[in-house]
């Protein structure tokens, strides 16, 4: 039994010793109590109930110390238009308009409405922008900027359609016995995660747009589409003079954009990095273990058996597939393509 539970029993006894004496003045002698108080419990029981029974606090009710509603509002405009600002800034730059508000009780605001976190606050505006027409201002746009930028930097990169950017590097498979030293040019397309791989004796510029050449451009072309954009390292297979690199001249000669990681960062590639590394845990791992290769030719003729079954039948976590293989996630994204180029191609054509 509770504390309240025999609190309540202890005070219900008075009143039911009354009804089984039928004398009332008799029960509040056996228990020592005054009639006031026997009718104080009997009226108690009547309007509210045993639950009356309980003990009442005397203490007065602790009202919470928060700011006015529309103090909080301001802070919470300030924090969208300049969400990278901390909370002492803000408490300074509201002082300036005349409004008192330490920085404790701005973290408090940014707490009760989970904006604590420089991420979560440019998260807000990003959302406010996207149910909002309103022009951004200056601030607000710097800010998004430089929240796309560090996302990039760690590899979250934005890909509205399949063809909108294609991941590229290089990966030095190893030395084979009887075959030789081996690279691998990979690609994939970043929004429908898409694989292409081959492999080559050499790393040079010429292997590099190989790749894009004979895999690559194909495919998107039975589709129907066009790469737009292409990411690489800043490796010299990639990165050159435009007249006389074969890399550059090839991106140039079919209207592709070349987009470099930034120096230092290569996280910002990691969409391929990690193709590199599921087709060496996967393919290369296990298949020379199963058998010995005597050419690339051999090589490569397994591989493609890998990549196929990788792009048809294997599921894939990436933050567009969700699941899906990266095949049904390219088709799937086709209407997408048409609504961001398509009709701009369309229209040029008709001019």
């Amino acid at each position: 039994m509770t504390q309240e539970q025999y609190i309540i029993k202890r005070k219900a006894n008075i009143v039911d010793l009354a009804k089984l004496l039928g004398n009332i003045s008799e029960a509040c002698r056996r228990l020592g109590i005054s009639r006031q108080h026997y009718y104080d419990i009997k009226k108690t029981i009547d309007e509210q109930g045993l639950s009356g029974l309980l003990e009442k606090s005397r203490r007065a009710p602790r009202i919470g110390n928060r700011v006015a509603p529309e103090i909080e509002q301001k802070v919470l405009d300030h924090s969208l238009q300049f969400p990278t600002h901390g909370q002492v800034r803000v408490a300074n730059e509201l002082k300036k308009a005349g409004l008192q508000i330490s920085a404790g009780g701005i973290r408090s605001i940014w707490l009760r409405h989970n904006l604590q976190i420089k991420a979560q606050r440019l998260k807000r505006l990003e959302k406010w922008a996207a149910e909002n027409t309103d022009v951004l201002t200056e601030s607000q746009v710097q800010a998004m900027e430089e929240a796309k930028e560090k996302r990039e930097a760690h590899g979250e990169i934005e890909s509205p359609h399949p063809g909108f950017l294609v991941s590229q590097d290089t990966c030095y498979v190893g030395t084979i016995k009887g075959v030789g030293r081996i690279y691998q040019q990979t690609a994939i397309d970043t929004h429908s995660n898409v694989g292409f791989a081959k492999v080559y004796r050499e790393k040079t510029a010429i292997t590099a747009a190989d790749l894009l050449n004979d895999k690559v451009l194909p495919f998107f072309d039975e589709q129907g589409l066009r790469v737009l954009r292409v990411l690489t390292d800043n490796g010299p297979e990639f990165c050159g003079r435009l007249d006389t690199h074969p890399y550059e001249l090839f991106l140039h000669l079919n209207d592709i954009e070349h987009t470099r990681t930034k120096v230092r960062k290569p996280q910002t590639n990691g969409i391929v990095e990690r193709l590199h590394q599921t087709i060496e845990n996967e393919f290369y791992q296990v298949a020379f273990r199963k058998k010995l290769y005597r050419t690339i030719e051999d090589i490569q003729a397994d591989l493609d058996r890998f990549m196929d079954e990788y792009n048809t039948e294997r599921t894939n976590q990436g933050k567009y597939c969700q699941g899906r293989t990266p095949m049904q996630t390219f088709t799937d994204g086709l209407v997408l393509y048409r609504q961001h180029v398509f009709e701009e191609v369309e229209k040029l054509d008709a001019a």
